[in-house]
């Protein structure tokens, strides 16, 4: 009787039963992979905290308390970050390093802290082309604002590989709706593939 128990046992098994790969191998074509975002590497001062506006007329915003020292942050600066982390992957570019993770998400409403670049002052170049380059590589799409953008962070930008772009502020006004809408619509195109490699 244990025998013929035996036997039904393994005649109730299936070729599929003792073959898992076809099963294996249909869980591994069903994964997707998501696009990787591009970066937006952020500035804080002249694009977040305000500076060299008319004390008499100053734009929408208040003023913090950062180490004792007193900044004027951008009263729209959160939203248009909240919105912009939708496309990109922020990380903070600025010489603020890790104080902007101490200060700035809960000012601006942020959901946690960002990425950021430890930056090189004693640097022969820009002192923040180096640890950009470190950070994101030559290939991965990479967009840049910032308040000073000088010769050479626009020679840079001319000859990285990956997609590239700077956008510059009014150090007085910051980030704008303006600035929001060209970045988004430079994500999309990075992401839908729509922007061609230049022309060697």
């Amino acid at each position: 009787m244990r025998r013929g128990l035996v036997s039904r046992t393994h005649s109730t098994r299936s070729a599929h039963d003792l073959n898992p790969l076809p099963q294996i191998h249909h869980i591994v074509q069903s994964v997707t992979y998501a696009p990787v975002k591009p970066l937006l590497l952020v500035d804080v001062d002249g694009v977040i905290s305000l500076f060299g506006f008319d004390p008499a007329e100053p734009p929408a915003g208040r003023f913090e308390m950062v180490d004792g020292i007193a900044h004027f942050l951008s009263a729209t600066a959160g939203e248009h970050l909240r919105a912009l982390a939708e496309h990109f992957e922020l990380v903070w570019c600025s010489g603020w390093e890790e104080k902007a993770n101490e200060y700035l998400p809960r000012a601006l409403g942020l959901p946690g802290p960002l990425a950021h670049l430890t930056l090189d002052r004693a640097a022969n170049g820009h002192w923040k082309l180096a640890p950009i380059d470190a950070f994101a590589g030559p290939l991965r799409a990479v967009a840049w604002i910032d308040d000073d953008h000088d010769e050479r962070a626009i020679a840079w930008a001319a000859a990285r590989p990956g997609p590239t772009l700077l956008v510059r502020t009014d150090r007085s006004v910051g980030i704008t709706d303006t600035h929001v809408r060209e970045l988004v619509a430079w994500a999309r195109d990075d992401l839908s593939g729509a922007r061609h490699a230049p022309e060697e």
